[in-house]
């Protein structure tokens, strides 16, 4: 019997129990209708506490995607249910959408301070918004016009460098810059890395490992100086710190709404007025002929609202969100080696990235879904590699302390109370791990 309860108990463990219906059910089921069942008290202790560790889980993998916002659903479902018709279409199932598409380009533009409505394109995500900018690039700039350069940074989301990697295949000659020990890299690296051949830069704003800020205006001035093209990643900056692509200087800048509590599936390019980019994708005029592909009107329309949203709490996302982040990484570091990676100022506040010395990050991020808390070793992109974290190894980490780092991102959604917990079972495993391992 006892074995019954607990097969029971782990196959339950994988529901979310939404419902608590459902959760009382299985109790009355295993625990109390069954009087024959002879359990040890603390036993029974033991089992009650894994269903409600169950019912607590902890969401601290916001740079990997984050929780849809109600609001944005509620605005969503209309056109998911009602509205559904092709925009590209002359009856009035398709006409009935064009006002809730530019009312969520209206709020796209403004959210990133773009002169103009048609500044902002609609793609899938920002990996087709970052490949779009450099692989048009190729074509318009190095193809063209000669200019075969392209500078960047070792930090950047695979996105980015993985195009580079390929645009290196075709004969582009790419400036990978280095981050200093701080994981950041300074705007007179890219003004000493630009040549007349440089036909683009592409710098991320935030960096999703460490949450550091790069200094996007300066190296957005200096590229303007020197009539280079500027593309800037924005993925984990908007919604956490203010995003003006008109004080960046920014040609192009990438965002993807699943990274600001929209839905997945959908996100944007800003190219500037006046500037050209081949078009990824040739079929239809869709999007004033630039990118072509039916319309996502309900993605579209909860894009548009997330960013709305996103803008609305950022006095709270520094104030409160920081604060919590504060907390957590103040806790942390007064387990004996333990680490903060990065410049502990200019981080967008959300995020930390922690090294617990002699323990893998892998087994640290194992053992802290055991107890329901989801975290990252790094970009969720990549996170089924086991490769050291690439940011650590760049700032001059050996590779057994890379692979010991452990990245923790908070929203808006997240309590003070789940900190507490995060910080209770963190340094609990701490302990545990260090006392089976053998390099600590």
């Amino acid at each position: 019997m006892l074995f019954l309860v607990f097969n029971e108990g782990n196959r339950i463990s994988q529901n979310v129990f939404k419902n608590s219906s459902y959760f009382k059910l299985k109790l009355r089921k295993y625990l109390v209708f069954n009087h024959n069942l002879d359990l040890d008290k603390k036993i029974y202790v033991k089992f009650l506490r894994r269903i409600l560790t169950l019912l607590q889980r902890i969401y601290l993998d916001n740079n990997a995607t984050t929780r849809i916002d109600p609001k944005v659903k509620e605005i969503m479902d209309p056109f998911l249910r009602d509205h559904y018709g092709n925009p590209s279409s002359l009856h009035q199932f398709g006409t009935e959408t064009h006002p809730a598409i530019a009312e969520a380009l209206d709020k796209l533009y403004k959210g990133i301070n773009a002169r103009d409505i048609d500044d902002v394109i609609i793609t899938s995500c920002a990996t087709e918004s970052n490949n779009w900018v450099l692989k048009g690039v190729y074509f318009d700039e190095c193809l063209k016009k000669g200019k075969n350069h392209i500078v960047t940074t070792v930090a950047e989301h695979p996105a980015v460098r993985s195009t580079c990697n390929f645009l290196e295949s075709l004969g582009v000659e790419v400036t990978y810059l280095p981050i200093n020990e701080h994981g950041s890299i300074t705007a007179e690296q890219v003004k000493e890395a630009i040549t007349e051949k440089t036909a683009l830069v592409s710098v991320m704003w935030a960096n999703n490992e460490t949450g550091l800020i790069f200094p996007i205006e300066e190296i957005g001035a200096i590229c303007k100086e020197k009539g280079v093209l500027f593309h800037t990643d924005a993925v984990q900056a908007i919604g956490k710190i203010p995003v003006d692509v008109l004080k960046a200087n920014a040609d192009f800048l990438s965002f993807s709404a699943h990274k600001f509590h929209g839905p997945k599936g959908i996100g944007g390019l800003y190219i500037r007025s006046g500037v050209g980019l081949t078009p990824l994708f040739h079929g239809g005029e869709h999007m004033n002929g630039r990118r072509s592909g039916t319309l996502n009107v309900p993605y579209i329309v909860g894009m548009g609202e997330a960013m709305r949203l996103a803008v609305e709490h950022l006095d709270y996302e520094k104030e409160v969100v920081g604060k919590l982040r504060d907390k957590l990484e103040e806790a942390l570091l007064k387990i004996p080696d333990v680490m903060v990676v990065g410049d502990r100022i200019h981080r967008v506040p959300n995020t930390t990235l922690v090294s617990v010395r002699g323990i893998e990050g892998e087994a640290m991020l194992w053992d802290l879904n055991r107890s329901n808390i989801a975290a990252s070793t790094g970009s969720a992109c990549a996170s089924e590699d086991l490769e050291a974290n690439p940011v650590m190894v760049a700032i001059g980490a050996s590779k057994e302390l890379a692979h010991t780092a452990i990245r923790l991102s908070l929203s808006r959604f997240n309590t003070e109370a789940e900190i507490d917990k995060t910080i209770e079972v963190f340094s609990q495993a701490a302990t545990r791990l260090r006392n089976i391992s053998s390099s600590y």
